[in-house]
């Protein structure tokens, strides 16, 4: 099917305001995560289940909902997911107690599910191999952007505001983009690709996502990679806010700038794969993350910003490669499965990571995370190496 070019740019502009309704809304209450911790008297594990009961809800999601689209349809999941999150984003500074506010954002969470759950199966089946591509660019700057504004917004107007006030501006805003969504987004009807799968369908699908080495070591990159850029993000906000540095939540909140560059690096990461090669790319990414986990070690400020710079630019160029060779490892009959899967994972280690790191952070310090978090990109650095290798060697044996 061919596409005029008027609608899919209506596509595109849908797809990044759902993207910037979505991340901006996940992940809002980062910055103000030292706030929490003041109001309520948590520890900074305590406060970071803020942000991973979103995203633990979010993974766990991803997989019945994306099933769920292929009943009713991609576009009504999509506009459900950006104007519940939304809705509840809107209520969330309303709950009186910590407790009320966490089961608030594991509902969120679920709701968010929706859009990065189905979104890419919306884009193929409205727009087909030839438009997709440039969309999905186009949904991935929504999201990233989404992710850095929220974060930014919620930052910026915690001091004035209160972290109440501020989780107040990021769902207006986000309400603004709800909207611009519902109204934008056209119907996948009579897309291409629109087929639906059966159950058992799905089941061989997810059976063959789960059954190639190199496979699973791109969920091991989603898992411990996301798990490690988010273990240290969450713990930021208390290790600029705190002694030595003592810096206002504002000035703290900068630090998130470092995700424009996230744009640049995974759009650069696939030229790097094909100079070098995804192994060695992937590897050298992941090394590079661990650097900029140790550049932050110290107590100068230029170098933990120029470390949180590494550290972020070589994360988004690592989940690049891994999404990119997913999907160009995934069998015809489980594309949808093995982008569930990564989702899934990504998500999870965001959840899992973002809450176990805090927790070492609140009990041992700064310096102990960072030596957790190389521990974790080694092992995904193992876990391709190990991949490769197992694909290499049944490549090599006699058929």
């Amino acid at each position: 099917m061919t596409i005029s070019v008027r609608p899919a740019r209506r596509v595109k502009v849908a797809v990044a305001a759902a993207g910037f309704t979505s991340f901006a809304l996940l992940y809002a209450p980062q910055p103000v995560l030292p706030q929490l911790a003041a109001q309520y008297h948590l520890d900074p594990g305590s406060a970071s289940l803020a942000v991973s009961v979103a995203t633990g809800a979010l993974a766990i999601s991803v997989l019945p909902i994306a099933a769920l689209s292929e009943v009713v349809g991609r576009r009504p999941v999509i506009l459900a997911s950006v104007v519940l999150s939304t809705v509840l984003g809107l209520l969330l500074p309303l709950m009186p107690d910590y407790s009320l506010l966490l089961v608030l954002r594991a509902v969120q969470g679920v709701a968010i599910a929706g859009f990065p759950g189905v979104a890419t199966a919306y884009l193929a089946e409205r727009l087909g191999r030839a438009g997709v591509a440039a969309a999905v660019g186009a949904m991935i700057a929504g999201n990233s952007i989404g992710g850095m504004t929220g974060r930014l917004a919620t930052g910026f107007t915690a001091g004035p505001l209160g972290w109440r006030g501020a989780l107040y501006v990021v769902a207006g805003v986000s309400a603004v983009c709800a909207v611009v969504t519902v109204v934008a987004l056209p119907r996948s009807d009579g897309g291409p690709g629109g087929e639906r799968q059966t159950l058992r369908d799905v089941g061989a699908g997810l059976l063959a996502a789960v059954r190639q080495p190199v496979l699973l070591a791109q969920y091991a990159v989603a898992l411990l990679g996301m798990g490690s850029f988010v273990a240290l993000y969450n713990a930021a906000g208390f290790r600029l806010t705190g002694a030595p540095l003592n810096l206002t939540p504002a000035v703290a909140s900068l630090v998130f700038l470092a995700y424009a560059l996230g744009s640049v690096s995974s759009a650069t990461a696939g030229r790097l794969a094909a100079r070098v090669g995804r192994r060695r790319a992937i590897l050298g990414v992941l090394l590079a993350m661990a650097i900029g986990g140790v550049l932050t070690i110290s107590d100068a400020l230029p170098l933990i910003v120029l470390g949180f710079v590494v550290l972020t630019a070589a994360f988004f160029a690592a989940h690049s490669i891994a999404n990119g060779w997913a999907a160009a490892e995934a069998p015809e009959n489980a594309r949808g499965q093995v982008g569930g899967l990564y989702t899934l994972m990504y998500y999870l280690g965001s959840s899992v990571g973002g809450a176990v790191g805090s927790v070492i952070y609140g009990r041992t310090g700064w310096t102990w995370l960072i030596a957790a978090v190389v521990v974790w990109l080694a092992l995904a650095g193992a876990a391709i190496a190990v991949g490769t290798a197992a694909r290499a060697e049944r490549q090599l044996a006699p058929s």
